[in-house]
């Protein structure tokens, strides 16, 4: 019992810092062709979950029809803190350097680990994609996931983004470690649709817990356009709900 769940702590704790980055050694998978989406599920029996789990992410979310709850489920405590940031081929990703981002949810403490982009977005609002979409990843003490999820729409310069934004490094490259206050990546409402899915990446495991918060942030189109350039597509489509509760607080 013990062993079955150290494996299973050792993988999650795989998933969260492998998120949009896996191992060099994984079956390479791609967002296009053979590769893509479609054929996660093929490329290896680790990826079984791509294509016979039943609970995957990201879904198409309906806030008329979620279900209203009252209190809030969840908290966040984010303050300034050194990120590095590299090109993984399939996204950029900015990883924690030390532990002082939490996340509260259900009385558990979930500490942010790592953050990327997607362009589209790859969960979608009443079936309407927004131009972008962040998600933070977090990971508790014992292994499980929670990714809290922003849309990003087009409009002002994101002040908070411009030193990763302006120097955005190529393929297989890191940058220095650069200062960013997630908190300035939220919106200022945080009203939320709360489900249980999975990663949106191979090996697309499941019982991930998703805060996605309605209210977008602001990109400007030059940090948009930026950011397309090098990933020009690197979203996976909806999945079906197949009958789970989505929450709304």
């Amino acid at each position: 019992m013990k062993f079955t769940r150290y494996l299973a702590l050792a993988g999650s704790l795989c998933a969260a810092l492998a998120y949009a980055a896996p191992p060099s050694d994984a079956p390479h998978w791609s967002y296009h062709g053979d590769s893509g989406p479609a054929h996660w599920g093929e490329l290896s029996s680790t990826n079984a979950a791509c294509r016979d789990g039943k609970a995957q992410s990201p879904i198409d979310l309906h806030p008329a029809s979620a279900m209203h709850k009252h209190g809030r489920e969840f908290t966040i405590h984010y303050r300034p803190a050194s990120f590095t940031a590299v090109n993984n081929g399939h996204t950029i990703q900015a990883s924690a350097i030390d532990t002082s981002n939490v996340l509260d949810l259900r009385s558990n403490t979930y500490t942010l680990k790592q953050f990327h982009f997607h362009t589209p977005s790859e969960h979608e609002i009443n079936g309407a994609h927004y131009p972008m979409e962040l998600h933070l990843v977090h990971q508790d003490s014992h292994g499980s996931l929670t990714v809290l999820g922003v849309f990003i729409k087009e409009g002002k310069a994101n002040a908070a983004l411009a030193r990763l934004f302006d120097h955005l490094p190529v393929e297989g490259a890191s940058m220095p470690p650069v200062t960013i206050d997630p908190d300035a990546l939220l919106p200022r409402e945080r009203r939320a649709l709360i489900y249980s899915g999975s990663l949106t990446t191979p090996p697309c495991t499941e019982q991930v817990n998703w805060i996605m918060l309605e209210q977008p942030i602001e990109l400007s189109k030059a940090q948009i356009d930026v950011f397309r350039r090098l990933f020009p597509d690197d979203h996976r489509d909806v999945n079906p709900l197949n009958n789970r509760e989505v929450d709304e607080e």
